[in-house]
């Protein structure tokens, strides 16, 4: 009893909302610092940077605790692979940072603890997972892209390599050139000089342009905003509570009963008439 006591005491402060903004403004507190460690400090703030991150350590593994304990399932909660890494996360920054062979590896971990902003706010883990089901879609995509690159490239290598080797040299410095030119990088200065050989060469970069840069990135936006909206129905349904009204499947269990008992009540009135 006193031990189902303190569970449900730590998993109401694991998910007060309260509880959630402290930790939040906390990450936001520690990816300053990191950012404040790449400035020259004078040595009294450095100390005071070093007793700040301590003291960020420390509430980090608190909270880890608070969310360990609070958890009604102990072995479920290393089974979800946020809290696998915020785990991870946690126990690296607790390496000394000073006089260690581990030094960067322990500095770039205190770099990731941004990271534990997405498992804090279930609004980025949507976000993240969207992109991440949206993959293989965006692979076709990704791979028409690359066609088109490289026809381009082909193209471009054929006919512009005279006017500018550095440019358009061979097919490899050619994609690299159309990557520029889809960023919208100086890409009117290329189309300018080639404009200069060849007058009708602004086709070949609007054109690439509009595949690129409008046709393609509208499908990617499109393809994501799809699976967005997909993933926030999910969430919106696991958020509700369970609806009372009959399925589709329960009111056709219903009048297949329905329809057995009135076959049954018509044999049996028809046996006592005979």
């Amino acid at each position: 009893m006193i031990n189902s006591a303190i569970q449900q005491n730590f998993e109401s402060i694991r998910s007060n909302k309260a509880f959630e903004l402290f930790v939040v403004s906390v990450i936001i507190a520690s990816a300053l610092l990191v950012g404040v460690k790449t400035y020259e400090l004078a040595p009294s703030s450095r100390s005071i940077i070093l007793w700040l991150d301590l003291l960020i350590t420390i509430i980090f593994v608190t909270e880890i605790t608070i969310r360990f304990i609070g958890e009604p399932n102990k072995r479920e909660f290393f089974r979800k692979g946020w809290n696998v890494f915020d785990t991870l996360v946690v126990t690296i920054s607790l390496i000394p940072i000073d006089n260690s062979d581990l030094v960067l590896v322990a500095r770039l971990v205190r770099v990731f603890r941004v990271l534990r902003m997405i498992s804090i706010i279930p609004e980025l883990r949507m976000l993240l997972a969207s992109l991440l089901k949206a993959l293989p879609q965006l692979g076709y995509v990704i791979l028409l892209m690359f066609i088109i690159f490289y026809i381009y490239a082909a193209i471009g290598a054929t006919l512009f390599e005279a006017i500018n080797p550095v440019l358009w040299g061979d097919i490899a410095i050619s994609m690299l050139t159309l990557f520029r030119v889809m960023t919208f990088e100086d890409w009117t200065d290329v189309m300018y000089e080639t404009m200069a050989v060849y007058p009708l060469s602004w086709v070949f970069y609007l054109s690439f342009i509009f595949f690129t840069a409008f046709a393609f990135l509208n499908m990617v936006i499109g393809i994501v905003v799809n699976v967005m909206d997909a993933e926030n129905e999910k969430m919106r349904q696991s958020q509700q509570p369970p609806s009372q009204e009959p399925t589709l499947q329960e009111l056709q269990e219903q009048l297949q009963r329905l329809e057995r008992m009135l076959e049954a009540q018509n044999r049996s009135e028809s046996a006592r008439s005979d």
